[in-house]
């Protein structure tokens, strides 16, 4: 799977909800990270979300699935080009839309991805998201 086509696959796999497919675009010892760019710009590594695994994953989906309660809402990922970075990393940029019930759709979050590609598959996913206010609590993954 091309870069494009991962980024592509990711978007599109959050936004109908098909979580457990989701985690299947990640190698078993992977990272997920939703931090913000402050964080990252100061060397910080508190995040909103960090998974260390595949596993960790997994564990994130039955949460979202069986403990987390919400509004409904569906979300909608823009994601940019993938490009190729001279460390090895793959960027791109993303926006995400929201969508609550009676509600008008507003960004959600924008910001990019830095993400490391092996086999086709994230062995690492950074989503760095530019704001450091999140106008409510991140539920599902970015």
């Amino acid at each position: 799977m091309t870069p494009d086509d991962l980024f592509a696959a990711h978007g599109d796999l959050l936004d109908e909800d098909r979580l457990d497919e989701w985690t299947d675009l990640f190698t078993d010892d992977c990272l997920y990270l939703v931090i913000p760019r402050e964080n990252v710009d100061r060397g910080l590594p508190l995040a909103a979300i960090r998974c260390e695994s595949r596993g960790y994953l997994k564990d994130r989906v039955v949460a979202v699935r069986e403990t987390s309660m919400y509004a409904p809402r569906s979300q909608r990922h823009v994601i940019g080009a993938a490009r190729a970075q001279a460390d090895g990393t793959v960027t791109a940029s993303y926006a995400v839309f929201q969508t609550l019930a009676d509600e008008p759709t507003k960004v959600f979050s924008a910001g990019r991805y830095v993400a490391r590609i092996v086999d086709g598959r994230f062995a690492e996913l950074r989503c760095i998201y530019d704001s450091t206010l999140v106008d409510n609590s991140i539920v599902k993954p970015l």
